[in-house]
């Protein structure tokens, strides 16, 4: 049976532990604030809904322990962190550094990073989330502050042994490439830095990196950063950053997710399959469990995923797998959003609408014995 490595997204918000957190949940418990008061938006609307392992605080190692158990049990055997640096510091990073590095069994499940570097809005702060132009915090970074962060993320995270690599090399995804090349000022200087960035980790003593791109849908990149003077396709930049593979993040980047899942999916695998005609990179297959991001906000918000049941997702997760299984020259790397995405209602863990029901899918279709 092949052996899959099935990756979980991780929003590392449920934690009260940074002060700067405070500013958009002043309950103390993090993103849990807008879960715990979170109310139905109209009669057949499925929210409320309660975590069945409690509000915990993912910082906490023990408690992380129970989850990389209940993770690698039912077939999820890497997490990706999302990863924050604004107003040149780490944000977020609690979750991952006192959660799951001092968890005593983190070798169950391995994690990578992908630097979530959007800018931030209003969005986390439910009293003011409806004014969404504001920018709180600009996630564009120069190459003096780029450099500062990749030798922390080299020092930190990709030496660790539960690091997840491919052909040995640590994984680092990207999420916004046009925050990050508006930053360092264009397409060359974004090529100087990820060729600095390869260097860099190899001086380090790794064997190099692998850089991951977030595909939203195709679009147009400015190739100066600045004007719009010259641009060029998703499939020409990703060419020209000579990016080693590629993923979604969420299905709402690319399709319209205000409809059946089932009817979600079958545009799913028609992008998958495009993908695969347009790129020559390995594509790695995603599924995204759902969409409502109701909590978030005080007034309705359009745009829900209907009918996400478990059966309906597990029907998913069989196609990623039978992606995986026909591309047998990549490696077979599926990636779900999310492990604890709930304030987007894109989540594994049990809840009390369907207790472990994703969990179980992800059981049923990836999980083999000797895991």
């Amino acid at each position: 049976m092949n052996k899959y490595d099935v990756a979980a997204f991780v929003w590392p918000s449920y934690t009260g532990d940074e002060p700067r957190t405070k500013m958009f949940w002043p309950e103390g418990m993090g993103e849990w604030q807008s879960v715990k008061n979170a109310v139905k938006k109209f009669p057949e609307h499925n929210w409320p809904r309660k975590p069945l392992w409690g509000y915990v605080n993912e910082a906490d190692p023990y408690v992380m322990e129970m989850q990389i158990n209940a993770a690698a049990d039912h077939g999820v055997n890497v997490f990706i962190y999302d990863w924050y640096w604004y107003d040149k510091r780490p944000f977020l990073e609690q979750c991952l550094n006192n959660g799951y590095l001092k968890a005593k069994n983190n070798d169950r499940v391995k994690f990578y990073l992908m630097w979530a570097n959007h800018n931030v809005m209003n969005v986390w702060d439910i009293r003011i989330s409806h004014d969404e132009e504001n920018i709180i915090w600009d996630a564009a970074v120069d190459r003096p502050e780029f450099e500062k962060i990749a030798d922390r993320l080299i020092e930190k995270y990709f030496k660790h042994p539960s690091y997840y690599t491919l052909d040995g090399k640590p994984v680092f995804m990207i999420y916004d490439l046009a925050n990050l090349m508006k930053g360092l000022g264009g397409a060359d200087a974004t090529k100087e830095a990820f060729t600095w960035f390869r260097e860099r980790a190899v001086q380090a003593g790794l064997p190099g990196l692998h850089l991951q791109l977030t595909i939203w849908s195709e679009q147009n990149f400015n190739l100066s950063g600045v004007d719009s003077g010259r641009t060029a396709t998703t499939s020409e930049i990703v060419k020209f950053l000579e990016f080693d593979s590629m993923s979604h993040y969420q299905y709402v980047h690319f399709v319209d997710i205000d409809r059946d899942y089932n009817e979600i999916m079958e545009d799913v695998l028609k992008e998958w399959q495009r993908i695969d005609q347009t790129y020559d990179i390995p594509y790695f297959p995603h599924i995204s469990i759902g969409w409502d991001n109701n909590p978030r906000f005080q007034e309705f918000r359009a745009g829900i995923v209907k009918n996400n049941t478990p059966e309906n997702v597990k029907k998913a997760f069989q196609k990623a797998k039978e992606y995986a299984d026909a591309h047998p020259d990549q490696y077979p790397l599926i990636v779900i959003n999310s492990w604890n995405e709930w304030t987007e209602t894109s989540y594994l863990q049990p809840d009390d609408l369907y207790g472990y029901g994703y969990l179980d899918a992800v059981k049923d279709v990836f999980h083999s014995e000797e895991d």
